[in-house]
């Protein structure tokens, strides 16, 4: 998916890069695979704000994407790659033999009139979905299920793939996007391929009112407020003391860094090695 400039007649216009949607076949969804999406404005059920910066947007359909892919041993044919609002890949529209369409998660190099399939057996191509027992090592996989039959949950956004590096009696070793070494049953299914819109990490936006198309609201740094208002609040401009430049807190004062995850989580035992920290340290 190649991005596309624009002549810099305006400031918005100097930086901008965008997707060219050269790969769009069909601009409206099928109306039978969407549902309505309400927007919670960062409100919880009692009307307060649990996550904050989110407000206005423009209004979508979520479209209903087969995760489970759970057809299995059927053939289908791919009609049409859409846009989806609701995430950053592609997907596309495929029609089995019955006349029944849904949406998959369209990966790179899938195009409109090849076909995909769902099974033991299928055959080693993108789009393709089948157990990890059946995967070749070192293959490339999205769309990767954690227990199996309940439907892909890793490896879903653009351009993201996890890399099979070893199989054992049970199951497969898997090197995760984040660089996390995770074990995952090999009954597990994931999908041949990487997932498409490659090149999404690099659009830049170059202006704010595309960031509140997206239903996002500005930030404001703690720094910037008063002690009041935040904890890194206050000071005589940028302020070493009491104004700003302490441990960083949250508004509610909670020191960020902090890690999070349980130490005896039941999950801990399936990750072989922790996902890489920034600097190249682990």
């Amino acid at each position: 998916m190649p991005l596309k400039k624009f002549r810099p007649v305006t400031p918005s216009n100097r930086y901008k890069l965008l997707p060219d949607f050269a790969e769009i076949t069909k601009s409206k969804p099928e109306k039978n695979l969407t549902s309505p999406l309400k927007k919670s404005g960062g409100r919880n059920n009692r009307g307060r704000i649990t996550c904050r910066h989110r407000g206005g947007g423009h209004k979508r359909k979520y479209r209903l994407i087969d995760f489970k892919r759970a057809r299995h041993d059927e053939v289908a044919k791919v009609i049409a790659i859409e846009y989806d609002p609701n995430r950053t890949s592609r997907i596309a529209l495929i029609e089995y033999s019955d006349g029944q369409r849904s949406y998959i998660l369209a990966p790179r190099s899938l195009e409109v009139g090849q076909s995909v399939q769902s099974g033991e057996g299928s055959p080693l191509k993108p789009g393709n979905a089948m157990p990890l027992s059946e995967v070749p090592l070192t293959s490339l996989v999205h769309n990767i299920e954690l227990t199996p039959g309940r439907g892909g949950q890793m490896a879903r956004s653009a351009g993201q793939a996890a890399t099979l590096a070893s199989k054992d009696e049970k199951y497969a070793v898997l090197k995760l996007p984040s660089g996390e070494m995770r074990k995952v049953n090999l009954k597990c299914y994931a999908t041949i391929g990487e997932v498409g819109n490659h090149e999404h990490m690099n659009v830049v936006s170059a202006k704010a009112g595309r960031t509140r198309w997206l239903g996002i609201r500005p930030t404001v740094r703690g720094m910037c407020m008063n002690p009041v208002d935040h904890p890194n609040g206050g000071g005589e401009g940028k302020s070493k003391s009491g104004g700003g430049r302490q441990h960083l807190k949250s508004p509610w004062g909670h020191v960020k860094g902090l890690k999070t995850r349980k130490k005896h989580k039941a999950s801990n035992k399936f990750i072989v090695e922790r996902r890489k920290k920034k600097g190249g340290r682990r």
